[in-house]
């Protein structure tokens, strides 16, 4: 079965997802935003091996590590859609803003756009679009464990920001219920921040929605 761990980096406390299959130990980090030295031995401690970065959106609690995990490891970057590119433009000037280390500039080796899947070993994962936050957010779910890596679209009883750059509440609010929430109430996530909730707890509990 697909295996999933989150591991909160940065003093932003995001959850970046290691994820695998356990037949190939193939691997993906899905938003590794700092602390690479806690990812890696992560990685190295289940005997795993990492095959590509896959992004959600490119602020720097998300992607601030992806340039140097990608060069230094010769991995394939992966997302997010092209919305996002003016934010992978600003890595450095976000770095010092937030008083990150600075981020190396990267190229996405893919971009993602809806309805496309990605893959690590026998699992592949769909794509779903949603703006709102950034307006090229992605979002991954994985069918077979019936499980969503939804970056910062959604919260346990919250709903992303969106008066930053690019960002549009109602872009993001129709993302969420037309997009995520008819996927199913059983349906679990990883938001990027916080703790797990499933789509259906969010629909009927959450006050942004």
């Amino acid at each position: 079965m697909f295996q999933r761990l989150t591991i909160p980096v940065t003093s932003f406390e995001q959850n970046c997802s290691l994820i695998w299959d356990p037949d190939t130990l193939e691997a993906a980090l899905i938003d590794p935003g700092g602390d690479l030295g806690k990812l890696l031995e992560a990685v190295d401690l289940r005997g795993l091996t990492l095959k590509a970065v896959w992004l959600t959106h490119a602020h720097i609690d998300h992607a601030g590590a992806t340039g140097t995990l990608a060069r230094t490891l010769g991995l394939p970057i992966v997302g997010p859609h092209p919305g996002d590119q003016f934010w992978i433009d600003a890595l450095p000037q976000q770095s010092a803003m937030f008083g990150f280390p600075q981020a190396e500039p990267f190229k996405p080796t893919q971009w993602l756009k809806d309805g496309d899947k990605v893959q690590i070993g026998a699992y592949a994962l769909d794509v779903l679009h949603c703006p709102g936050h950034t307006p090229g957010h992605v979002v991954f779910f994985e069918p077979t464990t019936r499980h969503a890596f939804v970056g910062d679209v959604l919260f346990a009883g919250g709903i992303g920001r969106t008066d930053f750059p690019g960002g549009n509440h109602a872009d993001l609010i129709n993302a969420i219920k037309g997009k995520l929430l008819p996927l199913g109430d059983d349906i679990t996530f990883t938001p990027g921040h916080g703790p797990e909730s499933t789509f259906g707890e969010e629909r009927v509990s959450n006050p942004y929605l």
